[in-house]
């Protein structure tokens, strides 16, 4: 069982970045449950749909397919970060595995769950949809600043 679930939604005007409360849990396992910085993350997160995903938390802003999948409060990934590698199968499922990333050296593997491919498709694709819903008429200016550009075509493309 795999859920993902983002509620109230907020927007810090002063860090241009988006919050929610996070709850991740996968079969009985809650790997989040927090305020975090979902928007930074969100373009990843989309792009595990459809690709194997690898994080780099200390990657350039323009790297946004290797973000972590959620920050901290301060949207910094550099500062907490929650990082998974994702992988799929051709059986219709991936692996999600939860990451300790190292700046100078390989990451620290614990968890991995094995998630079917649509239930991980809607949840997202969900979670995105509400995000775009939320920033709309918002002055939002993110630090990547075609954070909504990718999301809106990465759900393009999950839905094609």
């Amino acid at each position: 069982m795999f859920t993902l679930s983002c509620t109230n939604w907020s927007w810090d005007a002063d860090l241009q970045i988006i919050h929610a409360d996070v709850l991740l849990k996968i079969d009985g396992d809650v790997l989040i449950d927090e305020p975090l910085c979902v928007d930074v993350g969100l373009p990843a997160l989309l792009y595990s749909v459809t690709h194997d995903a690898e994080p780099n938390r200390w990657g350039k802003v323009d790297e946004w397919e290797r973000m972590p999948f959620f920050c901290c409060g301060c949207g910094d990934p550099e500062c907490r970060a929650f990082s998974f590698r994702v992988r799929h199968s051709h059986q219709g499922s991936l692996e999600l595995t939860e990451l300790e990333e190292r700046e100078h050296g390989e990451p620290r593997e614990h968890s991995s769950y094995t998630i079917a491919l649509q239930a991980y498709r809607t949840e997202v694709v969900f979670m995105a949809r509400q995000f775009l819903s939320h920033i709309q008429g918002l002055d939002y200016r993110p630090y990547y600043a075609d954070t909504a550009q990718v999301v809106e075509r990465q759900l393009k493309q999950i839905e094609a």
